[in-house]
């Protein structure tokens, strides 16, 4: 169905919260279906309504994962009243608070589970998530989900593979697995069991929050300011099989899967392809513009945006949020404009011309 431009749309009926600390909230403006439906056009018919810039979804991680909790990175219904101090995982892996980050740490001092996988059985206790109370959950939550108007994103903050696999068994054995041959059938195996937790953790949150939860956003960190943690052909192996359950058990439910991935791993881009991902948002070091250009038909990119000089008027904020559309924003091949992007850039006139330019283009 396509929704033909009104003007009357530029109207700003509401400010959404910006990502960035001690940003303006940014505009959201009278949209002619709700932003929970331009999302879904997007990833479920490929053709969306305008350009996502960050209003769009909303975060959700209920404090009935343990490792919400423990990340201290509770955002539900109400607020969680625990001022976020130290808090076993869903493993019983213990994590510290640190106020001046604002997350927490793996508590330092306290011992890994194992430092061989081999050892995985008889040292890594699977949690049961069908024992959590997901009917609490969800008398606390559906109205919240239901009504807000977004795609609401339930998030997996350590996922299943390797930032799992470093909490498990500190980073250079966890880098060490991937390379020894000792270990390698271990670790497919335990790998196969942690999909199989991620897909019952998916089923129950289905169950119990419905039609208010529209994703899964899955956090697994592949690499430094400088580059991947590991080769192309270890998350070939390893990683994306799993991910290929996870995001085919997403689909097969009617959910967007997305993925977050901090680094520079742009050389890992077709595993994040071959791992079924709807999207990906790359940090700042990674080239999005040639991200976009060379996948973005494939997966949907959140291009980081030019910088606006500073000073720039009302006119010319709006021509480079026009600017910013009119290169990243084509029918079958839409990307969205990313997070990462300076605070300074999305300013009211910038996003009128982002949005209505996109709206355009796509009506």
């Amino acid at each position: 169905m396509s929704y033909p431009f009104d003007p009357k749309e530029l109207n700003i009926v509401d400010r959404a919260m910006n990502f960035r600390r001690n940003a303006p909230g940014k505009p959201v403006f009278d949209f002619p279906v709700t932003a929970r439906e331009a999302l879904l056009s997007l990833y479920r018919k490929g053709q969306g309504v305008w350009t996502p810039y960050g209003v769009e979804t909303a975060v959700f991680c209920p404090s009935i994962i343990p490792d919400n909790i423990a990340r201290g990175f509770v955002f539900e219904a109400e607020k969680w009243p625990d001022p976020y101090t130290t808090h076993d995982d869903m493993f019983g892996i213990n994590w510290t608070f640190v106020p001046q980050v604002g997350g927490s740490m793996e508590t330092p001092g306290f011992p890994h589970l194992f430092e061989d996988v081999n050892e995985w059985k008889e040292k890594l206790k699977m949690p049961d998530p069908y024992s959590w109370d997901w009917d609490g959950s969800a008398r606390l939550n559906n109205e919240f989900l239901k009504n807000n108007g977004k795609a609401n994103y339930f998030w997996f903050l350590n996922g299943f593979t390797f930032e799992r696999l470093i909490s498990f068994m500190g980073f250079e054995n966890a880098a060490m697995a991937l390379l020894d041959e000792d270990q390698e059938d271990a670790l497919h195996e335990m790998l196969e069991a942690l999909g199989d937790l991620g897909i019952k953790i998916m089923d129950c949150a289905i169950e119990a929050y419905g039609d208010g939860i529209q994703g899964f956003e899955y956090h697994d960190d592949w690499g430094s300011q400088m580059a991947p943690f590991f080769s192309f052909a270890a998350g070939e192996t390893f990683f994306v099989p799993i991910w290929k359950r996870l995001t085919s058990h997403a689909k097969s439910k009617g959910r967007i899967a997305s993925l977050h991935s901090c680094g520079h791993t742009e050389k890992q881009i077709e595993n994040y392809i071959a791992g079924g991902w709807d999207c990906w948002t790359p940090m700042a070091m990674n080239d999005t513009a040639k991200l976009y250009d060379e996948y973005g038909d494939r997966i949907v990119i959140a291009v980081v945006a030019d910088d606006v000089p500073e000073g720039a008027t009302e006119e010319e904020q709006y021509e480079a949020g026009k600017k910013f559309a009119e290169r990243y924003c084509k029918p079958g091949k839409v990307a969205s404009f990313s997070l990462y992007s300076s605070p300074s850039v999305m300013t009211d006139a910038y996003a009128k011309g982002l949005y209505e330019t996109s709206r355009k283009i796509l009506a």
